[in-house]
């Protein structure tokens, strides 16, 4: 897949307080200064693999066609691949750590793959520690620029890229338990369950024992009570109205909620 328009969308953990991000710009901007970069967010918790799958897979398909970075690299620096992964709905770059695939599946698939090794794509001297600077950002204004994918280094099977554990969904007798897939900065809890789990049950549910709202949004419930709903990703979540579900639940990513009606 070769880029038309030269969109790129940054995802990390480096946080705001240091010029990680900066670096990363400035390069893009050296290299393809006509590109245009999205910041979709560098809070993703420091090396939260899991979290930043979640985020890049739930936003890449609402960002314009392009070449999505995404840099949650706890395994920098060592035999783990660097790779940019072509979909139909766009071009991914970044570690070969789980990160990207789920996003790839939500672009329409992986149809090609490559490990970044060619040495004229990447910085003079890449650093061991800073990849997202030496490595995926220079790949990326490449690719954005329109160089074809397979200059960046030789073919990778995609059945060989590294995929994260599928998380815990099961059906039970009177409804589901699932993993926690995510808490966003509101303090909702987003479960790996799919919403029609929540067809057929009851207006009052349980969700871990605690009594919520089966509702359509927030204010379904009284103030400062939990509603579980089906949220804008297609997946079952739990909210408080006016509050904090993760502090309610005392729930954390990983997590296993039982759901049940009442």
């Amino acid at each position: 897949m070769t880029v038309t328009v030269p969109w790129i969308s940054l995802t990390t953990d480096y946080g705001l307080a240091d010029g990680f991000v900066a670096a990363c710009h400035g390069v893009i901007a050296r290299l393809a200064p006509a590109a245009r970069v999205i910041d979709m967010t560098h809070l993703i918790p420091p090396a939260d693999v899991r979290r930043g799958a979640a985020v890049l897979a739930q936003t890449v398909p609402y960002l314009p066609t392009g070449v999505h970075v995404a840099v949650v690299d706890p395994g920098v620096g060592t035999t783990r691949r660097g790779v940019a992964l072509a979909a139909p709905g766009g071009l991914l770059v970044g570690p070969d750590n789980g990160l990207l695939p789920d996003a790839a599946e939500a672009l329409g698939g992986v149809t090609a793959a490559v490990e970044l090794t060619n040495p004229e794509w990447l910085a003079p001297t890449v650093s061991r520690t800073f990849h997202g600077r030496d490595v995926f950002a220079p790949v990326a204004a490449r690719l954005a620029l329109g160089a074809p994918l397979a200059e960046a280094g030789p073919a990778v099977d995609p059945e060989t890229l590294v995929r994260l554990p599928a998380p815990v969904v099961h059906r039970t007798p009177d409804g589901f338990t699932a993993e926690v897939l995510t808490v966003d900065h509101f303090g909702n809890v987003q479960l790996a369950a799919p919403a029609d789990l929540l067809d057929g049950l009851p207006a009052r549910v349980r969700v871990a024992g605690l009594e919520a709202v089966h509702g359509r949004t927030f204010a379904d419930a009284p103030a400062g009570a939990l509603v579980a709903y089906a949220d804008s990703a297609g997946r079952v979540a739990v909210a408080v109205n006016n509050g904090r579900a993760a502090d309610v639940l005392a729930a954390r990513p990983g997590d296993l909620l039982p759901v049940t009606g009442t």
